[in-house]
């Protein structure tokens, strides 16, 4: 027995409620009980933070798994239970990179369009255009170029004064 102070409990994982609160050390488990954990994350939804977390440990353990050298046949039955949540996660991460690619994308040919139309239609750019770039940046395109072909430079400044 454990003196008191020490607050030290023992968790018998296969007996612990199949919910998502005790799914964590499910997964810690062996055998069965770690093999229906794995399958309730395939079955969370894509963007619930609890599977994005456990999905890049889970990751990362396989491949710690996968670099050693004598696995015994559960751990090799892990791998392969582990394979098929690995590429699902590698998939949305590519995902989610692309979309982010692409967003990074549309703002910056939204910024080169306003830097060219404000040089257009000013000369050069100076640090009092260049302020309101990125509030511009935020509205929509239609609204954007209308403003800039119909305002003069005083006016563009003045409807953005927290820039200047």
């Amino acid at each position: 027995m454990l003196p008191e102070y020490l607050r030290t409990g023992i968790v018998v994982i296969h007996q612990l409620p199949k919910t998502e609160r005790t799914l964590w050390l499910r997964l810690l488990g062996k055998g069965k009980v770690q093999e229906e954990a794995i399958d309730e994350i395939q079955l969370l939804p894509v963007n619930h933070p609890l599977r994005s977390n456990i999905l890049t440990l889970l990751t990362n353990f396989q491949a710690n798994l996968q670099i050693t050298e004598t696995l015994d046949s559960e751990e090799r039955s892990l791998i392969m239970k582990l394979s098929p949540l690995y590429i699902q996660w590698e998939q949305d991460a590519l995902k989610r990179g692309e979309e982010q690619g692409i967003q990074q994308g549309i703002q910056q040919g939204k910024r080169l369009t306003i830097e060219g139309m404000l040089e257009a239609k000013f000369g050069e750019l100076d640090p009092e255009l260049s302020q309101i770039i990125e509030p511009l940046i935020q509205l929509p395109t239609k609204e954007v170029t209308q403003l800039i072909m119909q305002s003069n430079r005083e006016e563009l400044l003045s409807r953005f004064p927290t820039a200047n």
